[in-house]
């Protein structure tokens, strides 16, 4: 029989360039041409405080965890989550006239089957099936006793 390799550790990232995985290359790049942009659209003041701002978002997306989960799934699960509602309440509203209706609308019967398909076994009988399987059908049951078992 052929032996198989079973994948193990399947949610841990790539690492491409050291310890860094694809994701973070590409945060970090991004983060750089945004650094470059600053720097060549702003006064030498504003570069350095946009920088530090970028570095830290980027920094942040790159490499924090929450829960063992990347930062941004951390960021869509905060905001799904505040944009739902705090407190959810049934707002159905029913008149007075629809509720007296619903006291007074009597319920259908639902008719069931008239009659058994197998009847009941009885205690005895149960006895001697058990007999009979546990024995390996070695056991043969008297013919009175099965048919007064039956009736």
């Amino acid at each position: 029989m052929q032996q198989i390799v079973v994948p193990q550790f399947i949610d841990v990232e790539d690492k491409i360039i050291g310890p860094l995985t694809i994701r973070q290359f590409i945060i970090i790049m991004l983060v750089g041409f945004v650094i470059f942009l600053e720097f060549k659209l702003a006064a030498f003041g504003w570069f350095v405080l946009e920088t530090v701002i970028t570095v830290g978002i980027g920094i942040m997306f790159a490499f924090v965890k929450f829960n063992g989960m990347p930062f941004h799934y951390f960021l869509f699960n905060l905001i799904q989550t505040l944009k739902k509602p705090k407190l959810r309440v049934w707002q159905k509203v029913i008149s007075t006239d629809d509720l007296q209706e619903s006291i007074h609308k009597s319920i259908p019967i639902v008719a069931t089957a008239s009659g058994r398909t197998k009847p009941l076994l009885q205690q005895s009988r149960l006895q001697q099936l058990t007999l009979l399987v546990d024995t390996g059908g070695a056991y043969k049951p008297e013919e009175d006793e099965v048919s007064k078992s039956e009736e």
